[in-house]
């Protein structure tokens, strides 16, 4: 796996880091697929010879931003929900 490669990655990561100042509504259940992502190629980047830590740094961040954007996400949209609902009763 090349240098540049994980290199550009970076961008997917700063870009969900900008989007944390998003409201929860803005956000999208798609980023389940950076998130997925990030977890299958940590992996793989420390499967091969010889290590690559550049991607495996860069998918830990993906995955770790990943996983924040959905817990936002998933809190605003059921957590919420189950709120408004006890205090309707």
């Amino acid at each position: 796996v090349h240098f540049w490669a994980p290199t550009f990655k970076w961008g997917i990561s700063i870009a969900n880091i900008a989007d944390f100042s998003k409201p929860p509504e803005k956000l999208s259940y798609p980023q389940i697929a950076v998130t997925s992502t990030g977890l299958i190629w940590s992996r793989y980047s420390l499967l091969i010879i010889p290590k690559n830590w550049n991607l495996f740094s860069v998918n830990v961040a993906m995955a770790a931003t990943g996983l924040y954007q959905l817990s936002r996400k998933i809190k605003h949209d059921y957590l919420s929900q189950a709120e408004a609902t006890v205090a309707e009763e």
